[in-house]
């Protein structure tokens, strides 16, 4: 290979030998920004730049988020990696920190430069730069995974074929070793987000996935039955479906098959960063509904298809939008010796808080020995490496959160109370001692039934019971990542669990607090004071970090409600409509006014802005009125006319309250406008013929006093 055709930025080959020498395609301006990004800054400060720069495209290719949707593959450093698509490098640091060797392909030269800079320490890292179909017959057909992360959709623009998806993931099979895993991730085209008002992610427009792509082009989406049929037809038998969420592009939990989302956690809905969306629906009451009826996998927004043997993962959450020394990940695996939870860090800085969680585990366990309270089992384990990690018992059952919702919805208050009630007696064991779980939520707390009862209903009536759960001799603490080293009050962790329980669901809306409030003995004072320490421990845990949801509203794209919509139309449509004043000698009042449209008479509207109106007027009338709208606007008038003569618009038989700006052009810088024909000297017969042809611009107010104020107009 000639050497030239091989670049090194940092420890990074580029090997420019396919490339075709010039980039043929490009997001413009936005690419040299993130050039010198990577280039001049520290991956530790592209958080900083993304809260500063406020920009979809600087989120979308410099988030860590990104790289969660491969980090929990058990990727190690004896396999090879394909990266197909590697645009600005996403997740081709998760990737090169784990595996032996990790080969990019990325067909533009600028990205694969910023992917470099980003990673330029990765001395594992080859980029062949240039179109897959020239590269992929000199790629090796080892690879232990073959990564198709937002790629696949675009098969037809890699593949000349009439089955160019077939044919793309048969290419890239070739290049896969036995036992190896390709992992695609893409956009369901039938996701809820798109039902629910979000634009097609690749095409910017409504309901295109949806529609099955009616304006054609290269990407398609498909649901999970049509990528599980493509992987058929292609002879692969062993696969598995994962479900990202929210998506696979900032994926925060991942799910599976083996552990579907619970009612309640798909709650991280808005997530419309690159384009304005419509809210048709509230998403979180949906997917509880979706769940409910068993058809999440039809609905869940992205997918991941594992091509290749089973692997023990079922579920993934990602705690990386805290800081650093907070930021772990939980994994739920099945193994022979049944399923597991483990906690990891996700850098060295929170080895520490690894440690201490398992410690927290010895602590309250010795704090609740003998009480109503076990503690879930938590060991502290090590990877070859020395990370440490957590290994937690996995428990069966239901937490009282769920339990609670359920008595919400039967309109139990007394079975809810009683239920507060034993938590508080269950939780408050051991008050005294200097340790304490400040997480003691009910979604914390894990109920399990006693043989004869199944999910809270008697096994032989059928019946919901609470009392199978207030004599259950054990409830299960799940998790004790946030324990600390002194006395809580007990009232004080029960305020926080009720806080973060009314606070995550409307629908909780329904119980009284105030009744528990005065069962705590908290005052609207101390009730203040806990809301503030609430809010300093959630930015203990994030630190100066704005969370993705504050990042959302940085960028400042719009969501518009259906709501809005009809109120929208309603008001534009009201806000449009002529009303005619007839003065009979009483001066113009609304007994004495009609809106044409409504009443039969002739209003035509053509284009934009043009108004042509007819309407009778009965003899009698001393003055007529026009008010063409109930808005601040620009009105050019073509002509007005009284029994088809013709009235001179310079003249003293036509009064209005705006501004003349032009010829025959008049500003109204008023939301009520209005154009007073006098009829003084005007022939009448008993029904008299008024004309107008107009063009009304609507104009925003406060434009219209901006421009009055520079005395455009006055």
């Amino acid at each position: 290979m000639p050497e030239d055709k091989i670049e090194k930025i940092g420890k990074i080959k580029l090997d420019l030998t396919k490339y075709p020498g010039e980039d043929l395609y490009c997001d413009g301006e936005v690419e040299d920004e993130l050039l010198a990004i990577a280039r001049d800054c520290a991956e530790v400060e592209y958080r900083r730049i993304i809260e500063e720069r406020k920009s979809w495209e600087i989120l979308y290719h410099l988030s860590p988020l990104r790289e969660n949707i491969v980090e929990w593959l058990p990727i190690n450093r004896a396999m090879k990696v394909l990266e197909v698509g590697s645009g600005c490098g996403a997740i081709t640091g998760a990737l090169s920190r784990r595996a032996g060797e990790v080969t990019c392909v990325e067909l533009s030269k600028k990205r694969s430069m910023i992917n470099a800079y980003r990673h330029m320490e990765a001395d594992n890292v080859t980029i062949h730069v240039g179109n897959f179909q020239d590269v992929e017959p000199d790629l090796p057909e080892d690879y232990d995974y073959i990564c198709l992360i937002g790629v696949f959709e675009y098969a037809q623009a890699y593949i000349d074929s009439e089955t160019p998806y077939d044919d793309f993931l048969r290419i890239i099979e070739k290049h896969l070793k036995p036992g190896g895993h390709i992992a695609i991730a893409i956009e369901n085209k039938f996701g809820l987000k798109y039902w629910a008002g979000c634009r097609e992610d690749h095409l910017g427009t409504y309901f295109s996935g949806i529609e099955d792509y009616p304006e054609g082009g290269v990407v398609r989406t498909f649901t999970a039955d049509g990528l599980l049929a493509t992987a058929k037809r292609c002879g692969f038998s062993e696969m598995q479906m994962y479900y990202p969420y929210p998506d696979y592009k900032f994926m925060t939990t991942l799910y599976s098959d083996r552990r579907l989302p619970k009612r309640g956690e798909l709650s991280n809905n808005m997530r419309n960063f690159d384009r304005d969306r419509i809210q048709l629906f509230d998403e979180k009451r949906v997917f509880n509904t979706i769940l409910k009826e068993k058809q999440f996998p039809l609905f869940s927004n992205s997918y991941m298809l594992l091509l290749g043997p089973a692997l023990s993962e079922e579920y993934v959450k990602y705690s990386n939008d805290r800081r650093e020394e907070f930021q772990i990940k939980t994994l739920q695996r099945s193994t022979g010796f049944g399923r597991r939870i483990e906690k990891h860090p996700l850098s060295k800085t929170a080895w520490k808080h690894i440690e201490a969680t398992a410690a927290a585990y010895e602590k309250l366990t010795e704090r609740y020995e003998g009480s109503l309270l076990e503690v879930n089992e938590c060991k502290l384990e090590r990877m070859a490496d020395g990370t440490p990690y957590i290994s937690i018992k996995f428990l069966e059952g239901r937490t009282l959160e769920e339990i609670l919702d359920e008595c919400l919805e039967k309109n139990d208050l007394e079975g809810f109370h009683s239920l507060f009630e034993e938590y508080l007696k269950r939780i408050s064991w051991g008050e005294e001692k200097e340790v304490a779980d400040y997480d003691l939520i009910f979604a914390n707390l894990l109920i399990s039934q006693e043989s004869n009862m199944r999910d809270g209903k008697d096994a032989q009536s059928g019946k919901f019971n609470i009392d199978c759960y207030l004599d259950e001799k054990k409830w299960g603490l799940i998790d004790c990542e946030w324990t600390f080293d002194r006395t809580v009050e007990t009232r004080e962790i029960a305020f926080r669990a009720l806080y973060c329980y009314l606070l995550e669901d409307e629908k909780r809306n329904c119980l009284n607090p105030d009744l528990i409030m005065d069962k705590l003995k908290i005052g609207s004072a101390e009730a203040e004071q806990y809301r503030r320490q609430e809010m300093k421990f959630q930015k203990y845990v994030t630190g100066k970090r704005l969370s993705m949801a504050e990042i959302r509203e940085a960028i400042d794209q719009p969501v518009y409600t259906l709501t809005d919509f009809c109120e929208g139309l309603r008001s534009k449509s009201s806000n449009n409509r002529i009303q005619i004043y007839e003065d009979t000698g009483k001066g113009f009042l609304e007994e004495q006014s009609f809106f044409p449209e409504e009443d039969g008479e002739q209003v035509l509207r053509t284009g934009e802005s043009t108004v042509e109106l007819s309407v009778c007027i009965p003899r009698g009338r001393s003055a007529v009125r026009i008010d063409p709208g109930s808005h601040s606007c620009v009105i050019y008038i073509r002509r007005i006319s009284w029994n088809g003569a013709e009235i001179p618009l310079k003249g003293k038989q036509l009064q209005m309250n705006g501004f003349k700006i032009g010829e025959d052009t008049y500003a109204f810088p008023t939301d009520d406008p209005n154009i007073t024909l006098s009829l003084w000297g005007l022939p009448s017969e008993e029904e008299n013929h008024l004309e107008a042809v107009m063009e009304v611009t609507a104009m925003p107010a406060e434009t219209m006093k901006h421009l009055q104020k520079r005395g455009l107009f006055n």
